[in-house]
């Protein structure tokens, strides 16, 4: 089950839908013609309401989540009983639209590390390489706009991943127990600014190279994220989900989840270890190979990208100069 956060064109008012590929049906209108609806409230009013769906709710004999479960096995059924909407009438909007966190894995695919340069150790030799953007201003949804910025305006190059989305607060949870703290998936595409150097004038220093990079990684609108949230569970493995990044039509990127060196949950417990992960959080797992940088191919204002994990849908987004 896929649930996106969605608005009409008209209305700055949110709305929580089911995500296909053609259209999208709202809750709302679903829960009404399932006849299920007596038994739950959706409140639009409520912040982060995607998140609403996935928690208990102690007012109700059941949680939300469960109720819509209910209602999407009825859709399926029932195709043509709900009415889908046009995608000319909607606007997709992030899955989350402010995480306290965002939270980037670097080097998790092995051919992706070789073809930087790098050296792949065992997992049990290491340990994953984490940083972070900030959300309020590096996320964007599908079919927004990455802007080449004008300071450095070449080099900037995409990193389709798949994303984990918490659905509760942990600290200190195991790998065997970090998979029920995780409410669902989506993609990201870690775009990257590879040849940006402030100041280039200066003085170099020890770790210049570092701050480059990172710095690089920190741009307004460089993590487009969506364009739903694949709803976790058992049925779903985040370890075997084939991953596919295009620019204008022709593939860069094709790879497998299960080529990561450190697992889904692996990431999630190690992440804990020192951080409080919250209901919410992103976590991005890191890219296969197939970046730009290796090619001398980068991004430029009229490129279209899109960046597509197997159940989760295709993040779609047209790229322009920074005005």
């Amino acid at each position: 089950m896929r649930l996106c956060r969605f608005r009409f064109e008209d209305s700055m008012e949110e709305q929580i839908g089911f995500y296909q590929e053609d259209g999208v049906i709202s809750c709302e209108e679903a829960f009404r013609a399932s006849g299920e609806s007596q038994h739950h409230v959706l409140r639009p009013e409520k912040q982060n309401l995607l998140l609403q769906y996935l928690a208990a709710d102690p007012f109700y004999p059941m949680s939300l989540m469960e109720a819509t479960e209910k209602v999407y096995g009825w859709l399926v059924k029932h195709p043509d009983r709900a009415q889908k909407l046009k995608r000319t009438d909607y606007e997709i909007l992030l899955p989350i639209e402010r995480p306290n966190k965002l939270l980037l894995l670097a080097g998790n695919y092995a051919e992706h590390i070789i073809e930087r340069g790098g050296t792949v150790a065992e997992r049990e030799e290491t340990f994953p390489y984490v940083f972070m953007k900030p959300p309020s201003t590096t996320l964007i949804p599908s079919q927004a706009p990455i802007v080449i910025p004008k300071n450095a305006p070449w080099g900037v190059d995409w990193e389709c991943e798949l994303a984990v989305v918490m659905g509760r607060k942990v600290r200190n949870i195991s790998e065997q127990d970090a998979p029920a703290a995780i409410a669902g998936y989506t993609i990201v595409n870690d775009i990257s600014q590879r040849q940006f150097k402030p100041n280039p004038t200066r003085k170099r220093r020890e770790r210049d190279v570092f701050f480059d990079w990172q710095h690089g990684k920190w741009f307004d609108s460089f993590c487009p994220c969506g364009p739903a949230l694949l709803v976790a569970g058992d049925q779903i493995d985040p370890q075997k989900l084939k991953l596919r990044l295009t620019v204008n039509g022709e593939v860069k990127q094709e790879g497998s989840t299960g080529q990561m060196i450190f697992s889904v949950a692996a990431i999630v417990a190690f992440i804990s270890t020192f951080v409080t992960l919250e209901p919410g959080d992103i976590i991005s797992t890191g890219t296969p190979k197939g970046v730009g940088s290796v090619s001398g191919i980068y991004l430029k204002p009229g490129d279209e990208v899109e960046a597509s994990i197997e159940g989760i849908g295709l993040l779609r987004n047209s790229v322009v100069a920074e005005k």
